[in-house]
């Protein structure tokens, strides 16, 4: 498959209001921090490949048999939503987390949040999965005007069993339509194969053709419903 045009943008922002927010993840930009960053290709495997920004129509979405098993599997746990506020408890499940990672470990959760994620550059939000009082998952989720967008994701490897990278991204879809929220952005694939394939399994996920900047639903040849539920961050 042809690599898309060469996209390698850039830009620190302190604040981005919720419309602005909205704008930025319609035309494939992410960010960490406040560095905002949007690029179209990426080495991975050895070779480089397309970065395909991925958003949920959340009007169009609805559940497969495995996501219901996923949350049948799960519902033990106790759900909750707070303001960002990454405690000592989270950041020791990341450095469990971490260890799965065989290539770009990141080093910290500040890789991805920030130093301080409570001051922007938009409202992010922080789900907590608890087993009883231990902490077995969490992710962020920025809040835009009309859309919202995971962040990073976290669980307890010890719990792998229980899909919980899906999990948390179920509950955050269910959040964001009941919220009424338009689109969920998690984050991007790769016209190859690769360990984000996972999210490839959602209905309704659409793709950002960086050439037209259009947004076009999937091809059915892009979905897997069965695609492995091995939940990488």
């Amino acid at each position: 498959m042809p690599l898309p045009p060469l996209i390698w943008d850039s830009v620190d922002a302190e604040v981005v209001p919720p419309q602005g927010m909205d704008l930025l993840w319609s035309t494939g930009w992410r960010h960490f921090g406040r560095q905002f960053f949007r690029y179209s290709v990426a080495e991975h495997a050895g070779q480089w490949q397309g970065i395909v920004p991925l958003r949920i129509d959340l009007q169009a979405s609805s559940l497969s048999k495995s996501q219901r098993r996923v949350l049948r599997k799960n519902a033990d746990l106790t759900v909750l939503w707070t303001p960002i506020c990454v405690s000592e408890e989270t950041v020791a499940m990341f450095e469990r987390h971490k260890a799965r990672f065989k290539e770009n470990v990141p080093e910290s959760l500040a890789c991805f949040l920030g130093e301080t994620p409570e001051k922007g550059p938009c409202q992010c939000l922080e789900l907590q999965c608890r087993l009883g009082d231990r902490l077995v998952a969490v992710s962020f989720v920025d809040v835009g005007h009309a859309a919202v967008s995971s962040v990073y994701g976290i669980f307890e490897p010890e719990e792998s069993r229980r899909s919980l990278g899906i999990f948390t991204m179920l509950l955050e879809l269910e959040w964001a339509r009941q919220q009424g929220f338009r689109y969920h952005y998690p984050g991007y694939a790769m016209t190859g194969p690769s360990h984000y394939d996972y999210k490839k399994q959602f209905n309704a996920m659409e793709g950002l053709d960086w050439e037209s900047g259009e947004w076009r639903p999937l091809e059915k040849s892009e979905l897997k419903e069965e695609v492995h539920l091995d939940d990488g961050a």
